[in-house]
Formats: C-alpha cells, sequence, structure tokens
C-alpha cells in the first residue's frame, strides 16, 4: 500500500478505495480549521504536540498517545511551530471495519463508543509503540502477490489491539484523570455550556452573562484553552450533529432547525465547506 504525506491524499484515497490509507507525516501542514472528516481517523504522535480538541474534550499530547476520532467529531490540532511534528495518521472508511467485526469481536468499538467519560486518547507504552509502528510499516511495505492480505491482516491485528486498549480503558473510567484532557475549570464549563445549548440560538453574550464575564475575556479564554474560537467550534459541532441527523434519514429542513443553524442558506453553505458535499446529497447517500 502507498503511503501518502499529506492528510489530504490519505482521506482521498480511503474514501475512493473505501479501505483505509497511512500517512507519515514529519513536517508541519497548514492548519485547518475545527474540522471533520466523513471517514474514521487513527492519529499516532511519536514526537508529541501541543493540543488536541475533539469534540468537547482538550488533550494535551505526549510521545507515544493514539487518539481514534469518528465521522461526526469535530477536531483541532494546535499547530506546534518550529519543533519536529512527527506523527502517523490512518484514515478509515467506516464501512471496512464491518467487513471485520464479529459478533465477538467490534473493531470499530474505539470509534463508534461514546459515553459521556469516553477519553478519545490512549498513552501507548514502549512495547506498543514499537508494535504500532511495526505494523503500520508492514501494511505500507506489502508488495506483490497477497499484499491486501498482508495488509489487512496487519490492519486487522493494529485494530484488536487498539480496541482491546481502549476497552479495558473505557471500563476502568472511573479511574481516568479527567485534568488530562480538561485544561482549566472554566474552560470545561463553557465547553459545557455551549454543549448544552447547542442546538439554541447562542451568542457568545449569551455565554458572558451566563459567566458574569466580559465578552472578550470568554473569547479570550476559549481560544488559550482549545487553539480555535467559540463560533468556528459552535459551527463545526452543529455540522457534527447535522451529519448524523441525515444519516438518520432526516430532511435537510428538519436537519437545519434541530442542529441549531438559525439559517438555511448559511446551513448549506458551511456543510458543504465542511463535508465537502452538500447535505442533501450528504444524506442520500449516508441515510441508515
Amino acid at each position: 500500500m502507498k503511503d501518502f504525506a499529506k492528510c489530504k491524499e490519505a482521506i482521498e484515497s480511503c474514501l475512493a478505495s473505501r479501505r483505509f490509507a497511512v500517512a507519515y507525516l514529519h513536517s508541519e501542514e497548514k492548519t485547518m480549521d475545527m474540522h471533520i472528516h466523513n471517514c474514521f481517523e487513527l492519529y499516532f504522535s511519536i514526537s508529541g504536540g501541543t493540543q488536541f480538541f475533539v469534540g468537547d474534550k482538550c488533550y494535551k499530547i505526549e510521545p507515544g498517545d493514539v487518539f481514534a476520532i469518528n465521522n461526526y467529531e469535530s477536531h483541532y490540532l494546535s499547530p506546534k511551530k518550529g519543533e519536529p511534528h512527527d506523527r502517523i495518521v490512518i484514515s478509515i472508511h467506516p464501512d471496512f471495519l464491518k467487513n471485520f467485526s464479529t459478533s465477538q469481536t467490534d473493531i470499530s468499538y474505539c470509534f463508534t463508543h461514546r459515553d459521556e467519560n469516553f477519553v478519545h486518547r490512549l498513552s501507548l507504552d514502549k512495547e506498543q509503540q514499537k508494535k504500532f509502528i511495526y505494523l503500520s510499516h508492514k501494511i505500507t511495505s506489502a508488495e506483490g502477490f497477497g499484499a491486501d492480505i498482508i495488509e489487512n491482516c496487519a490492519f486487522c491485528e493494529m485494530m484488536v489491539m487498539l480496541n482491546a486498549l481502549y476497552k479495558k480503558q473505557n471500563d476502568s473510567r472511573q479511574d481516568v484523570d479527567s485534568s488530562k484532557y480538561r485544561h482549566s475549570e472554566l474552560a470545561g464549563k463553557i465547553i459545557d455550556y455551549i454543549n448544552l445549548h447547542i442546538t439554541e440560538k447562542l451568542q457568545i453574550s449569551t455565554i458572558a452573562k451566563e459567566f458574569f464575564l466580559s465578552e472578550t475575556y470568554v473569547c479570550r479564554v476559549f481560544k488559550a484553552e482549545t487553539g480555535t474560537t467559540i463560533n468556528k467550534y459552535l459551527t463545526a459541532r452543529r455540522i457534527s450533529i447535522a451529519k448524523a441527523l441525515l444519516a438518520d434519514g432526516y430532511s435537510v429542513a428538519e436537519t437545519c432547525e434541530k442542529s441549531g443553524f438559525n439559517d438555511y442558506t448559511n446551513f448549506v453553505k458551511a456543510f458543504t465547506k465542511a463535508v465537502g458535499i452538500s447535505p442533501k446529497k450528504y444524506g442520500k447517500y449516508s441515510a441508515n
């Protein structure tokens, strides 16, 4: 399998092949705004980083951390300026995992199991890191007769390992320290408030009044803690909700209203820009 040097190319290959694609990244790409992919993503940090804002959680990035992000979760990676930023990003088509999951083993667990205490990050130990990198290279170095089988076997072994670790972590989640994915009490409260009222007509002035703070201060705290702005976060979260609603069969007009967008034209424009296709087409191809 070809290995890619850019995330965008890997995502395009993944969606076109309906399989998966591996990108080895060694330099900083142009930082995207809060965004959502149409595929699952595994992000493995080799050299560490600054912070990852996934859904409603902020994480510091350490070497050996791996993140599982699904196709409904908005995320933003704060740029790491002037330092090495080595990572492996694997894009996975959601339908591909169904081919290898069984009634006993669901290898999409790390992407589909979500509760309020779910933590996107795994901190792999040295041996687990070596195994992840070994399997990644095995996937991209397979050639000749049977290469596709070797790729699939190595991929499945990787997914079994990661899902077992995610399940173990989730089963013992009462021991997870929430401070590892929340940078400050105030930022956490602001994020919680936004998500509680995400489908309502929510403005920065409303948020500021809730916490008896100025709009400027609320915006500064949010940007400092998450790396992105409140308005970009609101849009990304609402698009995440919209994708789920469209996949459940709701019309574009119903989705616009239920996801918190107050203007139909702006909704269609924002959705198309973020997802790559119009909400009408997304609903047609994604409805369950």
